[in-house]
């Protein structure tokens, strides 16, 4: 049984699917009266326990296809479980797939007092509400056009707006806050912020690791249809990344005739290595870390200068060390060795590469693009507070404060 301040209660839900190979096979079953099989069984959630409690606003994250829809669809009613209960007290307003439950033939007005009526309020009463949530939605003109007509971020605006506009006691929001604009995602996490005042109990699911942290007080991660207990919401966000990040596979590197320069010079080898020098794919926030190159020099070589480029998954250039004014007046035959030294990483987590390169004054001798590869958890406590995984860079420091 629920207690008075639970409103979402799931005890061992478990939901499998029937998965046919052929549309043939339906019929097959359904005439075979159970003697025969042609089907497969896939288990969308296994076992799963949670709670919500009323006021209580929780976070869901988890890869593609690991399971969430299937257990918002669970809370909502729209799923029966294979196994379990699910129990809900009070009025659920949901915002899952972009679109569902509008008619796309119906207006905009059409679609507000058609969701109102799936509340179970009268028209009367979404006379009252309608001004509010054509406001809020701020679609203009086309609120009497077809919804087909729609924009996906005039649909979330519109969708949005009805949701939070029906007095729920539950409020669901699935990927939403990912879809309009920054204007209109401010404008939702305030009134967020304003049901969480009022006590209303809300399930977000999202991506993004900051906006669990922004609005969950608690948080779960799903994953091949297991449901991880409740965590603060920035605890869970760690257990994320370690899912996440352990799955990624590194990018292709830049093979050797795919390389830029004259190759005068060429890199042979790029590593990132510990603090005993032994080679490293994975490193934790604030870590001692070098990157360690070799290369071969075909002839002596004067005034030559290196880098290595930082870059995140994204492509993007995260920071560059030089050797600008150290390897100048240097002589470089054949094979050499070059270490760049980090005492304290200060990277976020995530994937990131290095790309290595050499120039003369005039010429690129060699560019190795994605040279190295590796990943980047943030475990430490400390460091996860001063920056909350945000950006490329946990930016550590001491604050004053007078």
């Amino acid at each position: 049984m629920c207690s008075d301040d639970v409103v979402i209660s799931l005890r061992n839900v478990t939901k499998r699917y029937r998965l046919f190979a052929h549309s043939g096979d339906r019929v097959k079953q359904f005439l075979s009266f159970g003697m025969n099989r042609y089907y497969r069984e896939f288990t969308a959630l296994q076992n799963v326990s949670l709670e919500v409690r009323r006021g209580e606003t929780i976070g869901i994250i988890g890869p593609n296809g690991s399971g969430k829809s299937t257990l918002l669809q669970l809370i909502c009613g729209i799923l029966k479980p294979s196994s379990g209960t699910v129990t809900v007290k009070g009025r659920i307003s949901a915002l899952l797939e972009l679109g569902s439950g509008f008619n796309p033939e119906f207006t905009g007005r059409e679609n507000v007092y058609f969701q109102g009526v799936l509340m179970g309020f009268t028209k009367a009463q979404m006379d009252e509400r309608f001004e509010h949530i054509a406001a809020f939605a701020d679609i203009g003109e086309f609120i009497e056009q077809p919804v087909r007509t729609y924009s996906s971020g005039m649909f979330v605006r519109l969708a949005f707006a009805v949701a939070v506009s029906v007095d729920p006691d539950i409020l669901v929001v699935d990927e939403a806050l990912a879809v309009g604009d920054m204007p209109f995602q401010r404008k939702c996490f305030d009134k967020v912020y304003e049901l969480q005042k009022q006590g209303t109990s809300i399930i977000v699911v999202s991506h993004n690791p900051y906006q669990i942290e922004r609005l969950c007080h608690w948080a779960a991660v799903v994953n091949a249809g297991e449901v991880s207990r409740l965590h603060p919401a920035k605890e869970t966000l760690t257990l994320y990344q370690e899912l996440v990040h352990g799955k990624l596979e590194p990018g292709p590197g830049t093979h050797a005739q795919q390389r830029e320069g004259t190759h005068e010079l060429t890199f042979s080898s790029v590593s990132v290595e510990d603090q005993t020098g032994a080679p490293i794919s994975v490193v934790e926030t604030g870590q001692a870390i070098s990157i360690v190159a070799e290369f071969v020099c075909a002839k002596p070589l004067r005034d030559v200068r290196f880098r290595f480029e930082f870059c995140s998954a994204g492509n993007d250039v995260v920071t560059m060390v030089g050797t600008i004014g150290l390897t100048e007046e240097m002589c470089f035959d054949g094979t050499h060795k070059i270490r760049f030294s980090m005492p304290n990483c200060q990277l976020t987590s995530g994937w990131y590469y290095v790309n290595a390169i050499a120039v003369d004054r005039n010429l690129r001798l060699d560019t190795w693009q994605r040279a190295s590869e590796f990943k980047v958890l943030l475990k430490d406590i400390a460091a996860r507070n001063l920056s909350s995984d945000c950006g490329a860079f946990v930016c550590q420091g001491e604050w004053e404060i007078a």
